[in-house]
């Protein structure tokens, strides 16, 4: 297969080195960094991720590097897999060493807590000047390492930059559609965390198809109304990165979030769920930024708020529900 370039994938974890795989599949050689030395040496050894993706050998254009310049070599784009709590400190460290042109592409899908702001803007002020995209689908990270068919969208503020990071990523069964709403996107694959927590907790309690069915529903009714608030398209919400990440999100058992909220409808406390998920939940901060957002703009976001207080204010699971079933009677 002909070279296609390099790109630099900083994130070592599930979702960085499924990503690593499909870009080597389509003849992308990828420098992957991750943030544990030992992590990397392991990598290196066993060309093999063990922790989260065992079974699953890495293609022999996966460089595993435990160097933030050793990343950036000889690279063509970068992409960005690592939780939303450390973004704005990994763009900072990474301000010093970027070449000047070079896009700035991320997978990570949430808030930064404390200003409720989205990543972009983070990208925006911590690396001025760099073109910047976001990706975003119903994807898990086990089956797009195993080459299993999916798709995903890729929206960025340049057009040309866009097509061709999407083009990386595009083929071997796995389309990458391209978009110009930054914001829908990462709306979309931020919220249907927190939504995945609420149908999780519900199914912990034991409600059924049909409660499932009612909060993905008025779900995604308030998933638009935020979006149409803060500037995205509704087809962006109706389409992959919103609708279709919502429908895996909730569903299957692979979502970590679901899980999350699995464990905490069954009874466990947060740390506890944390601990039976045994990694990052992105869904527990992006549900504190959402409700801090949702106040300051004085928008009603009933489903979201609830996950909010039975995270934050230990609000009974079934005094949440309780709360959404009191609400009054309204035109959908």
């Amino acid at each position: 297969m002909a070279d296609k370039g390099t790109v630099a994938l900083f994130g070592a974890g599930s979702w960085g080195t499924a990503l690593a795989m499909q870009l080597a599949r389509n003849g992308v050689r990828v420098n992957l960094w991750g943030h544990e030395p030992q992590h990397i040496k392991r990598l290196v050894r066993h060309r093999e991720n063990r922790e989260f993706l065992p079974g699953i050998k890495l293609e022999d254009i996966i460089i595993p590097v435990a160097g933030l310049s050793d990343c950036l070599h000889g690279a063509d784009a970068v992409l960005i897999a690592i939780p939303s709590k450390a973004f704005r400190g990994f763009l900072q460290g990474l301000s010093s060493i970027l070449e000047s042109k070079i896009s700035i592409f991320w997978a990570s899908k949430g808030f930064e807590i404390e200003t409720g702001k989205l990543l972009h803007e983070l990208v925006i002020e911590e690396l001025p000047g760099h073109n910047y995209g976001v990706i975003s689908g119903p994807t898990f990270a086990a089956e797009v390492a195993r080459g299993l068919p999916a798709a995903i969208t890729c929206a960025g503020n340049d057009a040309a930059d866009t097509s061709f990071f999407a083009g990386l990523l595009h083929g071997n069964r796995f389309r990458c559609y391209t978009s110009e709403d930054v914001i829908g996107v990462e709306l979309g694959g931020a919220l249907k965390n927190i939504l995945a927590i609420a149908v999780g907790i519900a199914d912990g309690l034991g409600f059924g198809a049909n409660t499932r069915a009612a909060l993905m529903t008025r779900g995604l009714s308030e998933v638009m109304r935020l979006g149409s608030r803060l500037g995205s398209q509704q087809e962006t919400l109706m389409g992959l990165a919103g609708l279709g990440d919502l429908i895996l999100t909730c569903t299957d058992d692979q979502s970590r979030n679901r899980r999350f909220g699995l464990a905490i409808g069954q009874g466990k406390s947060v740390a506890e769920a944390e601990i039976v998920v045994g990694q990052t939940v992105e869904g527990l901060r992006a549900a504190k930024a959402i409700y801090l957002l949702a106040q300051e703009l004085r928008l009603e976001l009933p489903i979201m708020e609830q996950v909010y207080r039975v995270l934050y204010e230990a609000v009974k699971p079934v005094d949440a529900v309780q709360n959404l079933e009191n609400r009054p009677q309204r035109a959908e």
